[in-house]
Formats: C-alpha cells, sequence, structure tokens
C-alpha cells in the first residue's frame, strides 16, 4: 500500500476555520505540488479529503475525483486516517488531504511507532509504503516534497 499525507496549501487566516479558503500563495502551491503528485499517482488511487475548504481547494489540483470524509478533517485523530484509509492492508495507493497537527503525528507515528509532535509544511505531501521483509511488515518513507523544490 501506498500511503500519502498532503497537507493543505497556505490558507487565509478567520473563521469559521472549515470555511478559510487557500491565499494566492497557496493555490500556486497547490497547483505544483499536484501537478508533481498527478504524474507519480497510480490511476486507481483513492484520495481522502477534509471538509475544510482549504483542503478541498488543495485536493482540487490533482484534478481527481476525491472523497470528503471527516475522518480526515480538523481535529482528526492519527487512528480515524488510518482507519479511513485502511492502513497498511489497502491495495493501491490512498492520498489524505488534512491538516496539521494531525498529519504531523502521523508521519511520526509510522516512522517511529510514536505519535510526536513532528511538523508538515503547507502543500507538503509525505509518502509512504509498506511491505513485507522476513515475515515482518516494514514502512518505507519514499518521498517527502515541498513546493519550493519544484
Amino acid at each position: 500500500m501506498d500511503f500519502i499525507l498532503w497537507r493543505h496549501a497556505d490558507a487565509e487566516d478567520g473563521v469559521p476555520d472549515d470555511a478559510r479558503k487557500l491565499t494566492v500563495k497557496g493555490e500556486k502551491q497547490a497547483q505544483q505540488v499536484g501537478q508533481w503528485l498527478k504524474s507519480h499517482l497510480p490511476q486507481s488511487a483513492r484520495i481522502l479529503v477534509s471538509p475544510a475548504k482549504r483542503a478541498h481547494q488543495t485536493a482540487n489540483a490533482l484534478g481527481l475525483e476525491f472523497e470528503i470524509t471527516k475522518q480526515v478533517g480538523t481535529g482528526a485523530s492519527v487512528k480515524s486516517v488510518i482507519e479511513a484509509a485502511g492502513w497498511p492492508d489497502a491495495k493501491g495507493a490512498v492520498v489524505v488531504v488534512g491538516h496539521q497537527p494531525t498529519l504531523g503525528r502521523l508521519a511520526a507515528a509510522l516512522l517511529s511507532g510514536v505519535e510526536a509532535e513532528w511538523s508538515v509544511k503547507k502543500s507538503e505531501v509525505w509518502w509512504f509504503s509498506n511491505r513485507s521483509h522476513d515475515d515482518e511488515t516494514q514502512t518505507i518513507l519514499r518521498a517527502v516534497m515541498s513546493p519550493e523544490f519544484l
């Protein structure tokens, strides 16, 4: 399984939180990362998106259909994101477009086995996969991509 975490791009401040839109900078970030991600994604990838407007706008940059679910929304737990994605047993690729601090905590848990306050920058992608090796499941960090590198 490929498990891809994509934090929403730069967004305006304000309330209500779920109505915040991307800034001009955020739109550019989403387009840059969306192009890179789409060129690497398998065609059958499942895309799970937070109900927050900024997450929808970020996901729209892929130009692919996506599912909106509260399980990856603001305030989501690491457990709910893992359950929504089906990690590590789902087949194919799952992209989660979500938020801090959940994505940072999830990245930490995947790599170290313990939730920690790690930072996933705005519009950054962390791409994980898993494999079985010597009767053991291993998590592999395949890529981390930030808009400033594109």
